[in-house]
C-alpha cells in the first residue's frame, strides 16, 4: 500500500474517499504522490495548528482499508512467495549456525532436534514475524523484505495457519456446520462443493471415515487433525502452514503434506519422525534454542526413506488388523 500512488490507491480502494473525508484530507493535488509524501510534506507549524499525528493516520488507513476489504469481502491475493529467516542467537547467546535460509511456496521444511530445543519458538518466530525483537533475535522477511504491520498487528492476520500438536473442538456443531460456517466467514461462492472436497480431502487421510453429520466434538485426534489439514488446505487463505508435531496424529503423513503443498503452501513441521523429517526439501537443527545447522535432504536419504516408507507401511497394516481385532502371525 505504501508503495501505491494516492491515485493508484483510489482506483484499487474507491471507498478510501470516505477515510480522507472524514479526517478533512485534501489529497486532490498530490494524486501523483503516495500517502506517506503527502504527508510529509505537511509543515511542522500545520502539524501542531490542526493537532496531527502523521504516523497514526498513516497506520489508521491500512487499518481502514483492511477492516473495509474485510466488510466488503475483497478478495485479495497474499501473495507470498518465500519466507527467509534471518539468523538470531541460541539460548548462551551464541550466533546461530546459518546466515539465512529463503523457503519457498510448495517446499516443506522440517524442523528437528530435542525435547525442549526450540523448535516451537521457531514457528512462533515465524507466526509472528519477528524483526530481532523475541528472544533468539531472529528475524522474518516475507518475499525478501521487512513484513507489512498487518501481519503482525492485525487480528485477521492470515499470513500463517498454524496446526498444534492438541487440537479439541468445544462447539456443539456438526462437521457440516462447522465447514458451512468457515466457509461464510470466506465468503465462499460454491459452499456445498468446497464442503464435499474438504471432508473428501479428510477421509483420505483419517485411519476412520466419518461423515457431515458427524459431531465435531466427537471426531477422535486423528480425525481433527485430518479436518483441520483438508480445511487449511483447501479454504484457509494462509500461504504457509506451522506444524507442530504430526507423527501422532492418527492420518497418513504422506498425504496430509503432498495435500498442503498441492496448493502452493510453504509448509514448516516440527518433528521427531525420521519419515517425515526426509520427507522435507531441508530440514532444520535445532539445538539449545538456536539453530545450528540446515541440511539439504540427500539422493542416498531419500533412497533411505522409501525402506523407511516400507516398514511403516509394515507397522501400519499390523496396527490397523490389531484394531480390527485380528490375531497377528509373523509371516
Amino acid at each position: 500500500m505504501n508503495n501505491l500512488t494516492i491515485e493508484e490507491l483510489l482506483d484499487k480502494y474507491p471507498f478510501v474517499t470516505g477515510y480522507f473525508d472524514e479526517n478533512k484530507i485534501d489529497v486532490s493535488k498530490y494524486m501523483d504522490r503516495t500517502f506517506e509524501e503527502y504527508l510529509r510534506d505537511i509543515s511542522d507549524e500545520d502539524v501542531e495548528n490542526w493537532a496531527i499525528d502523521k504516523d497514526k493516520l498513516l497506520e489508521d488507513l491500512e487499518i481502514y482499508i483492511e477492516q473495509m476489504v474485510e466488510f466488503l469481502g475483497i478478495e485479495e491475493e497474499v501473495g507470498v512467495n518465500s519466507l527467509t529467516i534471518l539468523s538470531g542467537y541460541d539460548k548462551s547467546g551464541i550466533k546461530e549456525g546459518f546466515d539465512e535460509i529463503t523457503i519457498n511456496k510448495s517446499e516443506i521444511i522440517s524442523i528437528v532436534g530435542p525435547t525442549g530445543s526450540g523448535k516451537s519458538r521457531l514457528l512462533a518466530d515465524i507466526e509472528w514475524t519477528a524483526m530481532g525483537d523475541t528472544p533468539t533475535g531472529r528475524s522474518i522477511l516475507i518475499n525478501g523484505q521487512q513484513p507489512d504491520k498487518k501481519w503482525r498487528f492485525s487480528s485477521n492476520n492470515k499470513l500463517v495457519a498454524q496446526l498444534s500438536q492438541n487440537m479439541n473442538f468445544v462447539m456443539d456443531l456438526t462437521v457440516e456446520e462447522f465447514l458451512e460456517l468457515h466457509a461464510a466467514s470466506r465468503l465462499v461462492e460454491d459452499v456445498e462443493d468446497t464442503i464435499d472436497r474438504i471432508i473428501e480431502g479428510a477421509n483420505n487421510l483419517a485411519g476412520e471415515k466419518f461423515d457431515l453429520n458427524t459431531p465435531i466434538t466427537a471426531l477422535s485426534g486423528g480425525q481433527s487433525r485430518a479436518l483441520m489439514i483438508a480445511d487449511t488446505a483447501i479454504l484457509s487463505s494462509s500461504p504457509i502452514v506451522l506444524i507442530d508435531e504430526i507423527e501422532n496424529a492418527g492420518i497418513d503423513r504422506k498425504k496430509a503434506l503432498e495435500l498442503l503443498i498441492s496448493r502452493d503452501k510453504i509448509v514448516l513441521m516440527a518433528t521427531h519422525d525420521p519419515i517425515l523429517a526426509l520427507m522435507a526439501n531441508k530440514r532444520i537443527v535445532i539445538k539449545n534454542g538456536g539453530i545450528e545447522k540446515i541440511i539439504d535432504t540427500s539422493d542416498e536419504e531419500k533412497k533411505l526413506l522409501k525402506e523407511l516408507e516400507k516398514i511403516d507401511k509394515t507397522i501400519q497394516e499390523k496396527r490397523n488388523l490389531l484394531r480390527d481385532g485380528k490375531k497377528l502371525s509373523i509371516i
